[in-house]
């Protein structure tokens, strides 16, 4: 790409995070996004603490993040995109529709930082769908594809 054209990469901090999802502590699995590129592609990141409430359970003494925790740090990730590039009819909510072609690699255990590298596939209307890995160092230790659908939160946002 022509650096002349090149555009800025956007980040997304924890404040806006809050803004963007309705997901709280101890469910709230993003810290920050990285390099947004509209709702093409980011980077979420997740820093992993023993202090969290999973590790009581999965598992006593050999503490190792659920899978499943980390399909939702990516299906959040992708979520906030989708949200922030609809900012102008907010409040939305957004629902986790499909997911498909999950693979585990390798454990995460506390201590580790996982970026979550989302990028597009396609959008439809108020749907979208993206590939994710999560990364500990470079390396992939969990890849999935997921569905999202964004809608108008008849509540108004209001808590």
């Amino acid at each position: 790409m022509d650096q002349s054209v090149k555009r800025e990469l956007g980040t997304v901090d924890i404040q806006k995070l809050l803004e963007f999802l309705p997901h709280r502590y101890p469910f709230l699995l993003v810290d920050r996004i990285l390099e947004c590129d509209e709702d093409n592609s980011c980077i979420g990141i997740k820093n992993v603490t023993i202090n969290e409430p999973q590790f009581q359970g999965h598992f006593p003494g050999k503490p190792i993040m659920p899978g499943v925790l980390l399909v939702e740090g990516m299906a959040q990730t992708a979520g906030a995109l989708c949200v922030q590039s609809s900012a102008s009819q907010r409040p939305h909510l957004v629902y986790f529709m499909t997911i498909d072609k999950v693979k585990f690699r390798k454990p995460v255990v506390p201590g580790d930082r996982v970026e979550f590298h989302m990028k597009k596939l396609s959008r439809r209307r108020n749907m979208w769908w993206y590939r994710g890995e999560a990364k500990v160092d470079g390396q992939v230790v969990c890849e999935a594809e997921l569905g999202a659908m964004l809608i108008s939160d008849p509540q108004g946002g209001e808590e």
